[in-house]
């Protein structure tokens, strides 16, 4: 499995790395890849853990699957490369960040460049079969990007984790509410966006919480 990986997560990741279940995922994603189209590209998988520096960590956004359509998936949760059309869910994201705080940096929808400022965007699955949605959910992803979430919520002080959606939410048990904040709100796909997504202002409510403490606010 490739593995790009920014040198400040190496450390974190290599215990995960050495697990039985990893090394069982390990014989699994090489198999599908080999023998189906699997997205992102494998050069890519752990592009949210390339791009965004553990060191410079400060929004967590959690996703459950990557795009499952041709050229969708660029490692990074609900996000897409350049020149890439928008699935609705993206679409309704870049509308809520437009209604939220007016311009905005990620209108073509990669969102590498909120990584490359310490938005760490993890799918908890973070391959999947073309066209096969949850295709290779419970097949070991979860425990190390699980196993992640509460490493960030042990070590880390005041870092801000948008859940969106009933999965995400799922996720609460892992952080430690007491030490980081938390917003929470309806998925952002057509089915949840009108019951409580436009509006929830997680964009703005996240640079407030930043700037008052003291961190760089991000540019979204």
């Amino acid at each position: 499995m490739n593995t790009n990986i920014d040198e400040s997560w190496k450390n974190i990741l290599q215990s995960e790395f050495e697990k039985d279940s990893f090394k069982s995922l390990t014989k699994f994603i090489k198999s599908e890849y080999q023998n189906h189209q699997c997205y992102p590209e494998a050069k890519n998988v752990f592009a949210a853990f390339n791009l965004c520096n553990y060191l410079e960590l400060k929004v967590v956004i959690i996703g459950q699957d990557p795009y499952h359509g041709k050229g969708q998936a660029n490692g990074l949760c609900f996000s897409v490369s350049d020149g890439i059309s928008h699935p609705p869910s993206l679409k309704n994201i870049i509308k809520e960040m437009k209604s939220d705080i007016g311009h905005i940096e990620t209108d073509n929808g990669n969102f590498s460049t909120l990584a490359k400022q310490g938005v760490l965007l993890l799918n908890a699955t973070l391959t999947v079969r073309e066209n096969e949605p949850g295709s290779h959910q419970n097949m070991g992803w979860e425990k190390l990007t699980d196993g992640v979430i509460e490493h960030i919520s042990k070590e880390k002080d005041q870092i801000v984790f948008l859940l969106w959606g009933k999965f995400a939410e799922s996720k609460l048990k892992l952080i430690d509410s007491c030490k980081h904040k938390i917003f929470v709100a309806p998925h952002p796909s057509p089915l949840g966006a009108w019951r409580g997504w436009f509006g929830s202002k997680h964009f703005s409510k996240t640079n407030n919480y930043l700037e008052k403490n003291n961190k760089q606010i991000i540019n979204w």
